[in-house]
């Protein structure tokens, strides 16, 4: 398949999986366009706490997504350094950092996305130390840890900019939290850019991916100049430019 052919056929899975969810009411009316808000997802939060990988991390870089807002308070709750991109990855310092040695409100209202903005420090890849286990939403996956996200790019576009930078170690997982109707036995699209995950974790289950090729960095011939021009982090690092 092209590339249109590929991004045809994601939007297509989404709409699937979008549909199934407000029809089995396991998420909320109007969730197209978004990672879903799921059925469960405080539970997912518990159970992927339980989890080594996430007892042992220190430094955590979660999405803002309301669906992962448990996992985020847990971090901050269990004093963990938490990590979150900006919208759209649109200013200069693309993280906000949430220190919760320094907090000056609960961690449940400074883990809120549009919150983040005023209890967290903006700060630049060169101010985040190695991350330990990277969270993020998803529309669907499947059990080779094959993710779709909502369609924007940004998530890939975050883990490839930590990649690159050299904060993902060879110890540093990626786990999603999903209600079980996200989870999909069947082969999903993909191209070079898109990251698997190595952990799926729903209320009731987890599931260790096999281990799995991960994008080196910025595939930058992947992206459209106008999204390079949007994202400073990007534009500022974009070897074509230069």
């Amino acid at each position: 398949m092209n590339s249109t052919q590929i991004q045809q056929a994601k939007q297509a899975v989404r709409e699937r999986v979008w549909d199934l969810l407000e029809r089995e009411r396991a998420a909320p009316s109007g969730v197209a366009g978004h990672i879903p808000d799921f059925v469960g997802a405080e539970a997912a939060a518990i159970r992927l706490a339980e989890h080594p990988a996430w007892q042992a991390a220190r430094v955590i870089k979660a999405v803002p997504d309301l669906a992962q807002l448990p996992v985020r308070v847990r971090a901050l709750e269990e004093r963990k350094l938490l990590y979150m991109a900006s919208p759209k990855l649109a200013t200069d310092n693309p993280f906000y950092y949430l220190n919760p040695a320094s907090l000056a409100v609960p961690p449940r209202e400074a883990a809120a996305h549009r919150a983040a903005a005023k209890f967290a420090e903006p700060v630049d890849l060169d101010e985040i130390p190695p991350v330990d286990l990277v969270v993020c939403g998803s529309v669907a996956v499947n059990l080779e840890g094959v993710r779709l996200g909502k369609g924007a790019g940004y998530s890939d576009i975050e883990v490839a900019l930590l990649q690159e930078a050299g904060l993902l170690g060879s110890h540093t997982l990626i786990a999603t939290t999903v209600h079980p109707l996200q989870i999909l036995n069947e082969t999903l699209p993909e191209t070079d850019h898109d990251f698997r995950v190595d952990l799926i974790i729903t209320a009731d289950e987890t599931i260790e991916c096999e281990p799995c090729r991960r994008p080196p960095g910025i595939i930058w011939e992947h992206l459209a100049p106008e999204m390079i021009a949007a994202i400073p982090a990007l534009a500022k690092r974009n070897p074509i430019a230069g």
